[in-house]
């Protein structure tokens, strides 16, 4: 009986560790049904919603958000015919380029069906007219807007099992483990000048998806015949559209931010340039610069000779000249 007590007690102990362990890492796992929630929005949509306000709202067309990675989901290492990525993407920009308060988005990507209904309304308009002897005079429907900027891009990467990796631990049959891993979707997205074609400004946005697992177990015969068998575990895995999400709107704030300070559009109030979300953009962008360095050298196993350092300066010359800037006009200003 000593030794029954000592398995469950052993049992109950992995058991408690691990569910503490787990929710370090995941807070909350859904135990029963809940009601739809409307917008949820991750964390990188907050910084969309406090960019500062702009002088005026900049017309958008966004045609696409292609899926350009031409990958299935994997499941036990085959293939399926469901992609890995959601194929409405665009849907998603247009959400964001709506809700950050900066760009009108037009409608584009359903063109062919606003152009046959705009006939529709036209002839519907010309028959009522028709029948009370009218004439139309012109066109009876306003003119599309135009957009001065188009929004394009796509999803260019996702990179599964980046990091992999658990912890697990066994005594006499009892035991418990914990698996992670880790994927990573990538976007890109620039901005193009409708009359000229020009690439005014083009971003990159990275995120990575956490998928975890938790196992606890005992096999343990406690007397003869008698045989204790304990199994139960739990996964999460991050939404796929969720992650997405998230590194859409971090690479439209990216680019609304860069817009603004090479002045290709401009906040209600020009002082708001340094406003604390702006600020916080280049603050990012010096770290992942420093990264950068910092992971060179250590492939190097060395510093840069002259060569070196001029050509890594020349490949980032317009990212550190434009930081450089920023930081100049922040220090005049006080």
């Amino acid at each position: 009986m000593s030794k029954f007590k000592f398995t469950a007690a052993f049992g109950l102990l992995v058991l408690l560790t691990s569910g503490c362990a787990y929710n370090s890492i995941a807070p909350s796992t859904p135990v029963s049904v809940k009601p739809p929630v409307v917008n949820e929005e991750p964390p990188a949509h907050s910084l969309l919603q406090f960019l500062p306000p702009p002088k005026e709202l900049i017309p958008v067309a966004i045609y696409n958000f292609r899926d350009q990675t031409g990958q299935y989901k994997v499941y036990n290492n085959i293939s399926t015919f469901s992609t890995a990525v959601t194929q409405g993407a665009a849907s998603i920009l247009i959400k964001a380029a709506y809700d950050s308060g900066w760009f009108l988005p037009l409608e584009r990507e359903s063109l062919a069906d606003l152009l046959t209904e705009r006939r529709i309304i036209r002839s519907s308009i010309e028959q009522e007219l028709k029948k009370k002897g009218l004439k139309p005079k012109g066109d009876v429907l306003p003119p599309l807007k135009f957009a001065p900027i188009i929004l394009t891009g796509g999803i260019i990467g996702y990179d599964t099992d980046v990091v992999t990796g658990g912890f697990g631990a066994k005594y006499f049959g009892v035991g418990g483990s914990t698996q992670l891993r880790r994927d990573r979707v990538t976007v890109y997205l620039r901005a193009i000048a409708a009359k000229t074609g020009e690439v005014l400004l083009t971003v990159t946005a990275t995120k990575t998806l956490l998928s975890r697992e938790l196992d606890v177990h005992a096999f343990k015969y406690v007397k003869w015949k008698r045989l204790f068998q304990l199994e139960t575990g739990v996964t999460t895995n991050e939404p796929g559209l969720y992650a997405l999400q998230g590194a859409i709107e971090k690479a439209l704030y990216a680019l609304i931010v860069e817009g603004m300070v090479k002045g290709y559009w401009q906040p209600k109030n020009p002082s708001d340039i340094y406003s604390p979300v702006v600020q916080k953009y280049f603050k990012w962008k010096t770290e992942e610069l420093k990264k950068e360095e910092d992971n060179l050298r250590r492939i190097l196993g060395r510093d840069f000779t002259e060569k070196e350092l001029a050509q890594y300066l020349k490949r980032v010359k317009e990212e550190r000249n434009l930081i450089q800037w920023y930081e100049k006009s922040k220090k005049n200003r006080k």
